[in-house]
């Protein structure tokens, strides 16, 4: 089931979508919901970031590839960072290119959204906590990330966590195309497979220290193939079985 957020005529809700159309749910995807059988083109509604969460836990050099592009080792313990419910934007809109940084970089990621709240879940129910799956960029200023010993700026800024199209709530995680285009070129391609640590020991590690609550994300990493970004440029992240986020990059104002 793919299940997004909407606006259509200042209205905000959610809904089931099948095909070229969008069927509005009584109430809302973090319990149990009914279709309200009122169908809207899919063309006729703006698509919202398909979660607002109360935070983005990321995940950092979780494909080996990726850790050694850029004159990393693979690290003992996965490597955790926020990013904050402010830098989120859904399909369609700005990223807006920081006017600290010289050097953004997009970052294709599959994103896991969590669907009741938790705290040390065990590795045997970690599904029972998942709604389902999107695609993410993790929006990066790599000048700032280098020069900076904590990554909440090159990492936090407003518009650097694109999420969308939709949630995929029938999902197998475990062996999925991710790539990432900019201007129609490929740029990233690799699969969820490379993940040195696969998406159960993510959560239980997380879920270690913090709770988790309804809506919120887990970003898995990226794999190789990160380069920059400018303005002007539309950068598109596709995942198998999910769709295709796409944003365009602008100066920011």
């Amino acid at each position: 089931m793919r299940i997004a957020r909407f606006s259509i005529d200042g209205n905000v809700g959610f809904g089931v979508v099948e095909g070229d159309e969008l069927d509005v749910i009584k109430g809302h995807p973090f319990a149990a919901f009914e279709r309200s059988g009122q169908k809207v083109p899919l063309d006729k509604i703006r698509l919202l970031p398909p979660t607002l969460p109360n935070k983005i836990v990321a995940i950092g050099r979780n494909y080996a590839e990726h850790a050694a592009e850029l004159g990393n080792e693979v690290p003992d313990a996965p490597v955790t960072f926020f990013k904050p419910s402010t830098s989120v934007v859904g399909p369609g809109d700005p990223i807006a290119y920081p006017s600290f940084s010289q050097e953004v970089h997009h970052e294709a990621e599959l994103a896991v959204v969590i669907g009741r709240m938790c705290r040390e879940v065990p590795r045997e129910r970690v599904k029972d906590v998942i709604l389902g799956y999107t695609c993410a960029n993790d929006i990066t200023a790599r000048d700032v990330q280098r020069r900076e010993q904590q990554w909440t700026r090159a990492k936090g800024f407003d518009s650097s966590c694109p999420l969308g199209p939709w949630i995929e709530t029938e999902l197998d995680p475990r062996d999925l195309t991710i790539q990432c285009t900019v201007n129609g070129e490929q740029r990233q391609l690799g699969r969820t497979s490379e993940m040195i640590r696969p998406i159960e020991d993510l959560i239980v590690h997380i879920t270690e220290a913090m709770t988790l609550l309804p809506g919120d994300v887990v970003l898995t990493g990226t794999p190789a193939g990160v380069g920059p970004l400018n303005v002007g440029d539309e950068v598109a992240v596709t995942i198998e079985g999910i769709g295709t986020l796409t944003n365009k990059v602008i100066k920011r104002g």
